[in-house]
């Protein structure tokens, strides 16, 4: 029973570490291609404008915005039906299995801000404060998986528990703070069309044609109404069902039904299969496609895409930082990012996992140690994807900026990638 329910976390954990590995060879890809005779390729490749003109419409975009704001609103959808998924059945369904994720989550995200700052001297730079907030789970988990079997599950779910509150305070900065010169009226357009969604999944209705076309129509939406589209694909999420339209009781009895018929009707002397044996297959077809819940069959299909192609793809596209004598940098700004990264998880999700163990507001679950904790805090510094796409928010308009905090990111993720590991393989054993 119990390999039975770990599979599927086995099999995320999996991805995400593989998706890992992906990363870290599209990151050293972008880095060396920038860097090289070829650079000026790479550079006009993401400045190459695609779009679509009808009469009087005209949509135009440069390829890396279309990876930014298009591409990454797929991986916000799907983090947004892991969200879901995880507050109604999964690791945070009740206050106590989600307090010290959450208390974790807490520190993690208050302490590295802080420290940003305190760090911080110039008004220029201030807007980057959330950059260091944020936790890449890809890498983490990777780092972890080279571990292998020394770290118990235990402390892989509380990394991606703790990971996926991260991300919720992560959407929660970019909706409110990263965004600027909203038109209201087409956000209250696109409130519109998702409160059809959300009628439609309350009435257990999901037509996935219909649900492609309107978020779609609720992206472009948000586009142009000046709030990063990429939050549309968080709130289309959590517009998908959950329920299955048959339970598994049904599901089951249903199957070994016309299982049952299938094996009478079976003709061991013919390969092929009858007419009656066809309509069977397509009956437990049917009754699959019921079965399954549209949010965990979306989430099922999207994973690996997200994974293996659209967050490699983003590293490709956003990591290839030009390290040149001519270019000019913020030192400052690489440090601080670095430092609030690297100290500042260290620290924030450290102390106030201590303080809420102090005050007996969480307990430890099984099988883990607070040494661990430390090593997963440290870890917990590798903030690739979700802080490079804040620093693109938030330095849109200077690449001395962007560039440098890119630096920082990439240093500070590094120490912090390192020491987690040594950490958390010396209290493992």
């Amino acid at each position: 029973m119990k390999k039975t329910i770990l599979n599927p976390f086995q099999k995320f954990v999996r991805a995400e570490s593989l998706s890992g590995i992906l990363l870290f060879v599209a990151t050293i890809t972008a880095i060396v291609w920038a860097n090289s005779s070829y650079g000026f390729v790479y550079d006009s490749i993401l400045q190459y404008k695609i779009g679509i003109k009808f009469h009087t419409f005209e949509f135009e975009k440069t390829l890396i915005l279309l990876i930014n704001d298009g591409l990454m609103a797929i991986f916000f959808f799907l983090l947004g039906l892991e969200l879901k998924r995880e507050f109604l059945i999964g690791e945070l369904d009740s206050i106590k299995k989600a307090s010290l994720p959450f208390v974790a989550a807490i520190g993690g995200i208050v302490v590295p801000i802080a420290l940003f700052f305190i760090l911080n001297k110039d008004v220029n730079t201030a807007k980057g404060w959330g950059i260091p907030m944020a936790t890449d789970i890809a890498f983490a988990l990777a780092i972890i998986k080279l571990l292998g079997n020394r770290v118990p599950n235990s402390i892989k779910i509380f990394l991606t528990a703790f990971a996926i509150i991260d991300d919720i305070g992560a959407v929660l900065v970019i909706a409110i703070f990263y965004s600027s010169g909203i038109n209201w009226m087409l956000i209250i357009y696109a409130l519109g069309l998702l409160s059809i969604l959300v009628f439609l999944s309350y009435k257990n209705i999901y037509i996935s044609y219909l649900y492609l076309f309107f978020g779609i129509v609720i992206w472009f939406l948000f586009l142009k109404s000046g709030i990063h589209p990429t939050i549309a694909g968080v709130l289309l999420a959590f517009t998908i069902p959950i329920r299955q339209k048959i339970n598994i009781k049904n599901y089951t009895d249903n199957l070994g039904f016309a299982l049952s018929k299938m094996r009478d009707d079976s003709n061991s002397k013919n390969n092929t299969l009858s007419k009656k044996q066809l309509n069977y297959i397509e009956y437990i077809e049917a009754r699959s496609a019921k079965v399954r819940s549209p949010l965990q069959d979306l989430e099922y299909k999207l994973h690996k895409w997200v994974a293996f192609l659209i967050i490699p793809v983003f590293a490709l596209s956003n990591a290839g930082v030009v390290f040149s004598s001519n270019i000019s940098l913020d030192y400052a700004l690489i440090l601080n990012i670095a430092i609030s990264l690297f100290v500042g998880k260290m620290v924030g999700v450290s102390l106030f996992s201590y303080l809420g163990l102090k005050f007996k507001i969480i307990e430890l679950p099984f099988g883990i140690h607070f040494k661990q904790i430390i090593g997963v805090a440290i870890l917990a510094g590798v903030g690739f994807t979700m802080s490079i796409f804040i620093s693109n928010l938030a330095f849109s308009d200077s690449l001395v900026y962007t560039d440098s905090a890119k630096i920082g990111i990439l240093i500070g993720s590094l120490f912090s990638g390192f020491i987690g590991y040594l950490v958390i393989r010396y209290t493992s054993k």
